[in-house]
């Protein structure tokens, strides 16, 4: 137990710690904003109603590696309007398709500043394929506390009752990944009745620690120079809300988490109540050379450690298109988090956080008798952009600038 006498001395050290990000003689990064191409729905039709036959599977494995996406064929409107094409899922298992129409979108251009990919740098390759989802020393941390876990930008992850975790992106809308509803051929066990879980404390009294710390230390705890964890508090509680309908996109469906599917392993949960907090912005996805730092965060519910809000940041490594590779520390239950930067908004002359990924899980793949090791995040592309938003809005106007 840290004596009195220590406390003054271990505050001086957090100043030290976390002073503000002006005194960094880093560039600004800026949100570039860009006109979003238009994603509507044409016709809807019924579909038989889901058996719901398996668990849920929280990792997802590919047999295509970096390369093999990046030599993958250009999709032509045609295909995109096939695999943007989606599936909904109501709450009394009602399920339709709806096809979709796409305005204001070239296939065969790729000039987008946010869109496009910039790195030219290899990810790191492991060759051993490990029993954990950890790259060398854990560098994750548990965020615990109501002081910590109830504010922004913590507060926006929650946990899927079919063990993933997910972000609110609206309202009452929420982000996690497809395969934690559906698995390819069929939607999982428990997506009929989805509940979606806040961490919230079990009782008003809940002792505040002791230690004052700076108003903005969200901002240096997401990439500060060192880590720190905050004051434990055990005493929280999962409330839950049911999720009244699922949007699942068709380039999932049809790709069964092989190949192409990995790129649409993203899902939209609309609640059947709004949520009351504070919810994080999309945004289209950057090339990972204009993040801060080349550095990317997010917070899930990893299951081995049970019950906390696990906090990780790291370096992006390699991209395509549609995905973003990284070595994040994780384990299977944070997959299905949203994957964040914080950048200078500079219409609003803010810092801002937004979404720019979904954290699908840890992939390996065989190749030539040798295990290359991944953690994938599926990128938010303007077509993504525009179909949750749209999801979320229920019209395109809103969803023009992104």
């Amino acid at each position: 137990m840290r004596s009195r006498a220590a406390l003054p001395r271990f505050a001086s050290l957090l100043c030290l710690l976390f002073l503000p990000s002006v005194l960094s003689s880093s560039p600004r990064r800026q949100w570039v904003l860009q006109r979003i191409p238009v994603v509507l729905p044409q016709q809807t039709e019924a579909r038989p109603t889901p058996q719901f036959l398996n668990e849920a599977r929280l990792d997802v494995a590919s047999p295509c590696d970096p390369e093999c996406h990046k030599t993958a064929p250009r999709r032509s409107y045609w295909d995109l309007r096939s695999l943007l094409a989606y599936e909904t899922l109501d709450s009394n298992g009602q399920l339709t398709e709806t096809a979709i129409g796409i305005y204001g979108y070239n296939p065969y251009s790729n000039t987008s500043p946010a869109y496009s990919s910039g790195s030219s740098g290899k990810a790191e390759r492991s060759h051993v394929r490990r029993k954990r989802q950890i790259f060398g020393h854990d560098g994750r941390f548990s965020i615990a506390g109501q002081n910590f876990l109830l504010k922004y930008p913590f507060s926006v992850a929650v946990k899927l009752s079919t063990g993933c975790s997910g972000t609110l992106v609206g309202d009452r809308h929420v982000l996690t990944a497809a395969h934690c509803v559906h698995d390819g051929k069929n939607y999982v066990k428990g997506a009929q009745r989805l509940r979606v879980g806040f961490l919230k404390p079990k009782q008003r009294d809940v002792q505040h620690s002791p230690i004052y710390l700076p108003s903005n230390f969200t901002n240096h705890v997401e990439g500060g120079p060192e880590q720190y964890p905050p004051p434990t508090n055990d005493k929280m509680k999962f409330q839950w809300i049911r999720a009244k309908r699922t949007h699942v996109p068709k380039g999932w469906i049809k790709g069964n988490a092989n190949d192409i599917g990995m790129d649409y392993d993203y899902a939209l949960l609309e609640l059947k109540k709004p949520h009351k907090r504070r919810h994080m912005k999309l945004g289209v996805s950057p090339p990972a050379q204009r993040l801060p730092g080349r550095r990317v965060h997010f917070s899930g519910f990893d299951n081995d450690r049970p019950g906390q809000l696990v906090y990780r940041f790291c370096r992006a490594g390699e991209e395509t298109s549609d995905l973003l590779y990284q070595h994040c520390d994780a384990q299977p239950g944070a997959s299905g988090s949203g994957v964040y930067a914080r950048m200078w908004d500079g219409r609003r002359r803010r810092w801002e956080r937004k979404v720019i990924g979904v954290f699908s899980g840890h992939q390996w793949v065989e190749k030539k008798g040798t295990s290359q090791e991944f953690n994938v995040a599926v990128r938010i592309t303007p077509l993504k952009y525009a179909q949750i938003c749209y999801w979320i809005k229920g019209n395109f106007v809103d969803c023009r600038e992104g």
